[in-house]
């Protein structure tokens, strides 16, 4: 299944530097919480190409993320 996210061992930083040198466009960049960066490319493409860049960083399995809140569900009181 082809998928437009990558978990990497690297810092986020890194990979928006290396991202940059190879033309690979970034849609979104988060930590993660069991470390490393959660990426995902604007296009399949550039995924692909992101994962012969990172080969030897990519994080195989599940990882642990930070919750995402929604605005929605932002609560004033």
């Amino acid at each position: 299944m082809a998928t437009r996210a990558i978990n990497l061992a690297l810092p986020e930083q890194d990979i928006i530097d290396q991202c940059k040198r190879k033309d690979i466009r970034i849609s979104a960049i988060e930590p993660l919480r069991s470390g490393g960066t959660h990426l995902v490319c604007l296009t399949i493409e550039g995924a692909d190409a992101a994962r012969v860049v990172f080969k030897k960083a990519i994080i195989e399995g599940a990882v642990k993320r930070f919750a995402f809140l929604r605005h929605d569900e932002v609560r004033y009181r």
